[in-house]
């Protein structure tokens, strides 16, 4: 019983220095970020997992797919400012099995009207997978972050 405890453990131990499959998931929403960050909806579809069981809960919708992740994704990007800085500082990841990384990463979401935007404090935890092309994410969990557990 005790080897089981340890086991589970250490299999759901926060990564602290985004070692092996935690750094290339952390790599992968890095990337993932930066896309979006660019408006290049290519890339961001290219980090997502192309299958149908593709899942994103974002403002109390599920979205199935990933073509339906970019065609929502391409109506928030048609504000004039579209930013997401995660914090990395605030981030973890744990790996519940081989070959997926469960990443939590609250990020500033800066968006709306040049003249003045808005900033939205967002946690995201995103599942990521070993596919056959490489680490894809294969879930997008969203929520706003309470604003009594996060402060500057």
């Amino acid at each position: 019983m005790r080897a089981a405890i340890v086991t589970l453990c250490g299999v759901l131990a926060v990564a602290p220095a985004w070692a092996g499959p935690a750094e290339d998931a952390r790599a992968l929403y890095a990337r993932f970020v930066a896309a979006q960050n660019a408006h290049d909806f290519d890339a961001v579809r290219a980090t997502l997992l192309d299958d149908d069981r593709f899942l994103w809960i974002t403002n109390g919708l599920a979205l199935r797919g990933p073509d339906a992740a970019i065609t929502r994704m391409r109506g928030f990007h048609a504000n004039q400012v579209w930013r997401i800085d995660p914090v990395w500082t605030r981030a973890q990841a744990i790996a519940p099995a081989a070959g997926i990384i469960v990443l939590h990463v609250p990020l500033v979401l800066t968006v709306g009207p040049a003249a003045a935007p808005d900033r939205y404090r967002i946690l995201v935890s995103a599942l990521c997978v070993q596919a056959p092309q490489g680490w894809r994410i294969a879930a997008l969990f969203t929520t706003d972050a309470n604003p009594d557990g996060w402060s500057d």
